[in-house]
């Protein structure tokens, strides 16, 4: 009895951990290599191990510009780390679930689909305000950030005492599931990330949505990403979607202009409606 009691309270004590999209291991290895480059620039100026003096100079006004450049990388994204850190005082990453778990409403019994779900953070957010209905979250969990895991999404679901969510690998660009699987499908800053055609991903995305499914994906709908997101807007219409809109979210509905240009940003929008 002491041993399941010890087990509630270790459960009960459980916080979720979201971990940032900017890892810290980044932010390191990019101060490491600026350091290691200014580091590099002194010595070729201070030491006779280039003979040559135009070569001696170039080397190490390379190395040095290197360094700087590295350096100023590492600042920014210590400074995105810092507005989207959930213990953070901005708290952007959370503002932005928040604000898209807003849009998403199931039917008791009904199913919602999260396209690349990280640590799990949005699917939980939209189980959370759909009780009655559950979620899948799917996600490649990829090298790229290692921090994320299907381990650290069902934690996480543990920790916010949320059980109608579930998780498991999948890929974007060939989702899994057969045609009209899911009442909802969200996503939040995936599909930039892809490269190829994007707005076949989001079709792709579409696809497996019942019809009067809704959806709410978040992203960097630039054109130089996207193409002419108002033509695909058009597009769905004339496919028979209803309600589809793309707002813009850096009019500080989550971002402000100005955090959207200096993040590279520009260009977020949420898109949404119904099948």
């Amino acid at each position: 009895m002491a041993r399941k009691d010890s087990d509630h309270q270790k459960t009960f004590d459980l916080k979720p951990d979201y971990k940032n999209w900017m890892p810290k291991g980044m932010i390191r290895g990019t101060l490491a290599g600026a350091a290691g480059c200014i580091g590099l620039s002194a010595a070729c100026g201070c030491t006779g191990l280039i003979k040559n003096k135009t070569v001696k100079t170039a080397a190490t006004g390379a190395l040095l510009f290197t360094g700087a450049a590295a350096g100023g990388a590492a600042l920014w994204m210590k400074a995105m780390y810092r507005a989207f850190s959930y213990d953070g005082k901005r708290q952007m990453s959370r503002q932005i679930i928040e604000g898209i778990a807003e849009h998403v409403k199931l039917p008791d019994g009904g199913i919602g689909l999260d396209v690349g779900c990280g640590s799990g953070a949005l699917a939980i957010a939209c189980a959370k305000r759909n009780p009655k209905a559950s979620f899948v979250g799917i996600d490649r969990w990829g090298r790229e950030y290692a921090s994320f895991s299907k381990p650290l999404c069902e934690r996480n679901a543990r920790a916010e005492g949320v059980s109608n969510v579930s998780f498991e690998r999948g890929d974007a660009t060939h989702l899994d599931f057969p045609d009209e699987s899911f009442d909802a499908v969200v996503s939040n800053y995936v599909y930039h990330n892809i490269p190829g055609d994007r707005q076949e991903l989001l079709l792709e995305t579409l696809r497996v949505l019942k019809e009067g499914g809704i959806f709410a994906i978040h992203d960097i709908f630039s054109k130089s990403r996207y193409g002419d997101m108002q033509a695909f807007v058009r597009k769905l219409k004339d496919m028979g979607y209803e309600e589809v809109r793309l707002i813009d979210t850096t009019d500080g509905t989550f971002i402000t202009k100005k955090e959207a240009g200096w993040m590279a940003l520009s260009g977020s929008a949420l898109l949404v409606g119904r099948k």
